[in-house]
Parts: C-alpha cells; sequence; structure tokens
C-alpha cells in the first residue's frame, strides 16, 4: 500500500494557502476536505508545525503558512513529513548460483537509485504554488 502522507500534507497546506477565513481551518473542517479523521490531521499538522512550514494560535482556530508557496517546493515538504527514503525495496537473500540472483540486487541498487534522484529532482522543481496554480486551472 502506497503511504499516502505526502499527498494529504499537500492537501493541507493547499487548504490552508487559498483559505482567506482562517477561523473555519479547524482539524475538523480539513478533515473533511481530506476524507479522513481529525486525529490524522492533528499528527499531520503536528509535523508541519515542527518542520516550521505552519504556525498556530493558541486558543484560536486556523493556521498560517510560514513559508510562501512559491518558495515551499514539495521535496521540502516530503522531507518534512519525514516520506521514506525509499521508493523500491530489494529482495533479500536471491540465489547466488543464478546467473541473475548473483547480480540482481547490484544492479537494482543502481536503478532504484538514478529513480530516486529523479523524483528528488522533480519535487525540488515544483513548488506548493504549482499546485495552487493547477487546482485553480
Amino acid at each position: 500500500m502506497v503511504n499516502s502522507r505526502f499527498s494529504v500534507a499537500i492537501h493541507i497546506l493547499s487548504l490552508i494557502a487559498t483559505t482567506s477565513d482562517k477561523s473555519i481551518l479547524t482539524s475538523d473542517y480539513m478533515a473533511g476536505s481530506v476524507n479522513t479523521n481529525p486525529v490524522v490531521v492533528r499528527r499531520m499538522i503536528g509535523v508541519l508545525k515542527k518542520a516550521g512550514l505552519l504556525s498556530s494560535h493558541s486558543g484560536m482556530a486556523g493556521y498560517e503558512l510560514l513559508v510562501e508557496p512559491k518558495d515551499l517546493t514539495l521535496l521540502a515538504i516530503y522531507q518534512a513529513i519525514n516520506g521514506p527514503e525509499q521508493l523500491f525495496a530489494i529482495h533479500d537473500e536471491p540465489n547466488p548460483a543464478c546467473a541473475v540472483g548473483r547480480k540482481i540486487q547490484h544492479t537494482l541498487e543502481g536503478v532504484y537509485t538514478s529513480v530516486w534522484q529523479a523524483m528528488e529532482e522533480q519535487l525540488q522543481a515544483q513548488t506548493l504554488q504549482d499546485v495552487l496554480d493547477q487546482l485553480r486551472a
């Protein structure tokens, strides 16, 4: 199952960036938009606050972005939520007596490293503003 934390984080940040009346930005409201439990939203908000991307005020509903959407890369969001450090896992202990089994792990490590680097480059090139622009289109 693919981890959806990254998508949820972008969803929450997009809601905060596009909502003019910050007082409606409760975890219940955001959970309704994400279609998840408010606890999931509160946990994610805690992670985003700890990463320095959001702020809130005690006793008041609402959140503020601490980074302008045009300056907030998707890679920074991914890193803030402690996204997985690998996309694919290599199976353990292939048969060393097999010509493929003997070399598959080393071969896939190179392939997967290239894929990871490409993913990071793409996430670095995209910002929250890019997401917001697509949402408005």
